[in-house]
């Protein structure tokens, strides 16, 4: 396809532009862009909508365009280090050099730079980044000190002076923030205080992707569905061990935001680009700066979670009725039998600035199955079993997801793949992150503890051991390394914690919404898990368990006693 904005005959992701340059003898460009990236659109205006360059790119190699949002695995293996990424590669994918934006004379350099080496060295030219070698995890034995050391590793990258974590680029980590609310409250808090001055959009609401000064200036004000949903969680959870109020205004203000601006009716949309349009390319309805209306499983799992985390601890029914809305949607149109997860809904809605011709939407993606995991697991902590306007319920359609993904995606190390190989460029090389396999351990832990809690019967007894094991596995396979994670994969130690010491776990009688329920979700332990309409505890009863310890209660003012009874080592 020729963009008429860049002259560039673009092809797109898949098998065919990979099979035309072994064909041709060429190598292959890969322009990774967003639809909220400024500095692409510059690109795009100032670098391929030269004509020489245009040219050349033509003439010379096989240009292919990848929306980051929609090819996340194509990203985590061709990103240069932002966007957007302009990467050479040979016509097996292997990577001859890249970088990040370029001007015209830099593009005109590196393309004769890259002429030149293809005619000498041919395939020989690439190279497989190290990420994807395919090396064991470093796995080793899962005990204390990995909690220990994170939470050391908090003291030690802690800002004193701006708040946050590191001395660069101020990224608000919310996950990070999740972790310190049990460890270091007052890091947390505070840094929730500067996230809420610097990067929260007080006129129009909304959280900006991240700030480029250490002293949290100059944010770059994208505006992602993840980073706001996440960012929603996390001040929620802050409210919900100090009960300061002022911590939900800006829960509140993004959640309306996501509603006003990113809601295309059925789910909500990925990103919005900053304010400033100077490329020409607003809306047409009125709102200005370009938008992807795209709705992608994951993003819209994780604001299902959030929204449901802010409904449970104030009763907010905006964010319950939007999180309902968005589960059926996921339920609905992205989730298969088989409890395959889509990455991305076409017809979910998408504006004319999202690119829709990626090709086949990428399945079975493991921070899409991961969030799904959770999204539907915090469904049947907070609204019941009957969550769902489908046949299965929640916890149901949570186990068929965590399912697939640990029979399809988690290796015999333990350690969980990106995604399912796929023999394009490096997509059929392993990549097993981090951060995705602690989320999906998370995941499965709540899973099992749910699953044991609602056992109807002997014979359904246990049935939680299987993704209990599954998480213990996941994190194990990089225990060996604990002493190497830094703190922007803190949430790591949070997991350790939760397989080193059992997870504080409340079952009512009662169905969800009754005071005994809604006092279990505001237990100032963000990593509780909470079963309404659990069968076996009486009505009426809250039945608070830790490890073999059990305490009962009657009463939402029993029930604090009974957990901290539990959490404090007393007697009740």
């Amino acid at each position: 396809m020729t963009d008429d904005r860049t002259h560039v005959e673009w092809r797109e992701w898949g098998p065919a532009p990979f099979e035309e340059a072994r064909a041709a003898d060429r190598p292959v460009l890969l322009a990774l862009t967003a639809t909220w990236c400024d500095s692409c659109h510059e690109m795009d205006a100032e670098t391929y909508a030269e004509p020489r360059i245009a040219a050349n790119v033509n003439d010379g190699f096989v240009p292919v365009r990848v929306d980051v949002d929609r090819r996340p695995r194509v990203r985590e293996r061709y990103n240069m280090g932002g966007f957007p990424s302009t990467v050479f590669c040979t016509p097996s994918g292997k990577v001859i050099t890249g970088a990040t934006y370029l001007g015209p004379d830099g593009m005109r350099q590196v393309l004769d730079s890259v002429r030149d080496v293809w005619a000498d060295r041919g395939e020989d030219a690439g190279r497989t980044p190290r990420a994807l070698a395919g090396n064991p995890t470093p796995a080793g034995a899962i005990d204390e000190r990995i909690e220990a050391h994170l939470a050391g590793q908090l003291d030690e990258k802690w800002d004193p002076r701006f708040a946050g974590w590191g001395d660069g680029a101020k990224f608000p980590l919310p996950r990070t923030i999740e972790f310190a609310l049990k460890r270091a409250r007052e890091q947390a808090t505070e840094t929730l205080g500067v996230v809420s001055e610097s990067l929260y959009d007080h006129d129009a609401g909304g959280f900006y992707r991240y700030a480029e000064g250490r002293d949290w200036t100059d944010p770059h004000r994208e505006k992602v569905l993840d980073a706001n949903a996440a960012l929603i969680r996390a001040f929620a959870n802050g409210y919900l061990y100090t009960g300061d109020e002022t911590l939900l205004d800006p829960a509140y203000g993004t959640r309306d935001f996501l509603v006003d601006r990113l809601w295309n009716g059925t789910a909500f949309g990925g990103s919005v680009a900053p304010d400033d349009d100077s490329n020409g390319d607003g809306d047409d309805d009125g709102f200005g700066p370009r938008r992807d209306l795209t709705a992608f499983a994951g993003g819209n799992a994780l604001t299902a979670d959030a929204f449901l985390t802010l409904a449970g601890y104030t009763d907010d029914e905006t964010s319950r009725e939007y999180a309902e809305r968005v589960l059926d949607a996921l339920a609905a149109d992205f989730v298969d039998d088989d409890g395959v997860v889509s990455h991305f809904d076409p017809a979910a809605g998408t504006d004319e600035s999202a690119d829709e011709s990626d090709g086949a939407v990428p399945e079975l993606l493991l921070e899409d199955q991961a969030r799904a995991v959770a999204a539907f697991t915090r469904a049947r902590q907070v609204l019941g079993p009957d969550a769902l306007a489908t046949e299965d319920g929640p916890l149901e359609l949570a186990r068929r997801i965590a399912d697939v993904a640990i029979e399809e995606l988690q290796e015999s190390d333990g350690a969980f793949r990106d995604g399912p190989d796929v023999d394009i460029g490096l997509l059929d090389e392993p990549l097993r992150p981090l951060d995705g396999g602690v989320e999906m351990a998370d995941a499965l832990l709540d899973l099992a503890a749910l699953l044991d809690q609602t056992a109807g019967s002997d014979d359904e007894t246990g049935q939680g051991d299987r993704y209990a094991d599954a998480a213990h596995d996941a994190v194990a396979a990089f225990a060996g390394a604990w002493d190497r994670i830094g703190v922007q994969v803190a949430g790591y130690g949070a997991v350790t914690a939760r397989l080193v010491r059992p997870d504080l776990v409340i079952g009512v009688g009662d169905a969800a919404g009754a005071d005994l329920h809604r006092a279990a979700l505001r237990v100032a332990d963000h990593e509780a898990v909470v079963v309404p309409d659990a069968p076996a505890v009486s009505a009426g009863t809250a039945s608070v368990r830790q490890g073999a310890e059990t305490r009962e209660a009657t009463t939402p003012e029993e029930l604090m006693r009974a957990v901290s009874a539990l959490t404090d080592g007393t007697q009740g």
